[in-house]
Order: structure tokens, then sequence, then C-alpha cells
């Protein structure tokens, strides 16, 4: 199988290049980048000589792409994706877009969100990425949406709850998460530099993150109805990693340990989704380098709440594993192909 990388000089490339060099029967045949057009993609990225192909291979610009290769990974900003798609597709070739092109179902939505969409008739094409909620149609596709990092970390964590329809939504879901500064991009910003990310934790976009629409999109279809977020994302100082915990009051009756059982049921053809014994306190160093979501279920008498603990690796289960198990579907193979390794741990 030809796969090409388009925007392969950031965080996401990287990591979709790192997990990509080992699989026999595929090969990356074209890596693109903008900015770095013109460089050997291992003086750009030391660290990927003497894997795969990949000395002989030279960042190029994005253009005449099609036939060039039979599987594409977008990993490019908003708004780059659906002007490339299209023509991709036409050529034959199957595309996993990394951005949020194609993440949104309503055209008006995304424009509300991001800008007026530039190829709305796409949009019924593409399936939303997440193997665990999606893999049937993910299969069939020739285009998916590959989820948010956020995203994939919050849906994950209430998926089974909201499915059995055991939340109480007269009152707001509630996900409050931290991600390290890799989740932000490559690009140099003052705000992500060392000085002002080290010893200091904060929060950003703290109402109003683009992640919010696809959440509820995603959420309300999960539980039947329209559903309430508040959701709160903060910058921690990590390379890479998201920890999210969720809080939501479930109707009555609903136990801990039968819920537990519920999320044990729901995942238990999921490879990569590990529900923790109750009372363990999931930790981003366990999934660091993997494609696994871990998750821990608590209650607190005090509030009444409950409490889903979810951390995944941002850059892999969140953006360059996700498309990887994604294009394992996609092409008849085993999701796990090449995702199955622990975490890099210390």
């Amino acid at each position: 199988m030809r796969l090409a990388i388009v925007g392969a000089s950031g965080y996401a490339g990287l990591e979709l290049l790192r997990l990509l060099s080992g699989r026999p029967d595929d090969e990356v045949v074209l890596v693109t980048s903008r900015q770095e057009a013109g460089q050997p993609l291992c003086s750009f990225f030391p660290a990927l000589s003497s894997m795969a192909n990949y000395d002989d291979l030279v960042l190029e610009e994005p253009r005449d792409l099609g036939g060039r290769a039979d599987v594409f990974f977008l990993a490019t900003g908003h708004g780059v994706a659906m002007g490339l798609a299209s023509g991709l597709l036409a050529s034959g070739a199957k595309v996993i877009d990394l951005s949020a092109d194609f993440r949104l179902k309503d055209p008006a939505v995304f424009a509300r969100w991001y800008a007026p969409h530039q190829a709305p008739e796409l949009l019924p094409l593409a399936v939303y990425g997440l193997p665990e909620i999606h893999g049937p149609e993910i299969a069939r596709a020739s285009l998916v949406a590959n989820p948010g990092c956020y995203p994939t970390s919050v849906i994950l964590a209430l998926a089974p709850v909201l499915g059995a329809g055991l939340a109480d939504l007269s009152r707001p879901l509630v996900a409050d998460s931290k991600s390290g500064v890799t989740g932000a991009g490559r690009g140099a910003l003052i705000s992500n530099s060392f000085c002002e990310v080290q010893d200091n934790f904060k929060t950003y976009k703290t109402v109003g993150h683009r992640h919010t629409p696809e959440m509820i999109q995603e959420l309300s279809l999960l539980a039947g109805q329209d559903v309430r977020l508040a959701f709160t994302p903060h910058l921690l100082p990590i390379n890479r990693g998201i920890l999210s915990t969720i809080y939501l009051a479930l109707k009555p009756g609903a136990g801990l340990a039968a819920l537990r059982e519920l999320y044990l049921d729901f995942y238990k053809d999921s490879r990569f989704v590990r529900t923790r014994p109750l009372g363990h306190d999931p930790q981003t160093a366990d999934v660091r380098g993997t494609n696994f979501c871990d998750l821990g279920l608590f209650h607190d008498p005090e509030s009444g709440l409950f409490k889903i603990v979810s951390v995944i690796d941002n850059l892999c289960r969140g953006a360059a594993g996700q498309a990887v198990a994604n294009l394992n579907l996609m092409t008849g193979r085993p999701e796990c192909l090449g995702l199955g390794l622990p975490a890099l741990r210390p």
C-alpha cells in the first residue's frame, strides 16, 4: 500500500512516520511540507534516519498529488484538506484527514466555529473516525475525519453511559481537560515557549474552544438527544498526553460497580480502551506513545456526581495512532496492526 503524508513536518506527521516505519506491506512514498519543501526528510527529522525508506524521501510541495499514493493522510491546518480531498478521492485514493475540515456534519455549524466550508458536498461522505463507535462505517469509507484529541478522550469516556441512557441530561456534562504542549502544534508561539509553559499551569480558550461542537455532535448522537457540555481546556507543562475528568449526574439507581460492568461490556471487543479497576487513578505515563485510552470510574458521595477520568496520548491516540487504526480498518486489516506496543515509561 502506497502512503502519503501531506503536512509531514508537524508533530502529527512525525508521529505518523514513527508508527508507519515498521509495516512490511505499506510504504510511505510521498511526504510534503509547504515550509520545508526541498529538505531531505531525515535532515529535518534525524530521528527517522535508517528507518524504512525514509533516508530516500525529500519533503515536497503539496501539489500534483493525485495518483501518487493509495491512501493520503492530510496532517494540515484547518481549511487545507477541504481543498485537496475532492481531487484525491476522484483519483481513486482514500483520504484520512487529521484536521477539523470534515468532522462537523452541518456546514452551518462549521461556518460558525471556523469559516464557510469550501466542499460541503463531501461532508455527508465523511465518517467520523472513532473506531469504537463507527468501526463498520470506517471500514467502508473513502473519506475519514480523524477525531480531535480532546474529543477522543471525552467521547470514549462518556459513550457507554450515554448509550445506555443512564445520564441525567437535565444537567450539563462537564469536561475538565488538560493537554501537553504538543497539542498546540509545532508552530512557534510565545505562549507555548519553554519559559511560558515550564512551572506553569493555565486554562486557554476557556470559553469557545473549537472542539466543543465536535464533542456535542457525537455525544448527542450517542445519547439520542441534544446534550449540553461545559468544556474547559488547560495547558500542562508536559510534552504529550491528555487527562480529562468528566463530571455528570446519573439517573437514580445507577451504582459504581454496575457502571464498571457496563463499561467492560461496551468495550469488550475494543483493543485500545482499558477500563481500570475501581479506585485506580489513570495517569498519562501509562499511555504515553500508545493508542490506548485508560478510563477510571468514581462516585463522589458528597456531591452525588460520578467522575470519569480518561487519559490518552494526544499525538498517538489523539492523532496519528488513531489515523493508523483508521487506515487498518479502511484497508481490511486488523485495527491494532502496528499499534500494539506498551507505553514509553518512564
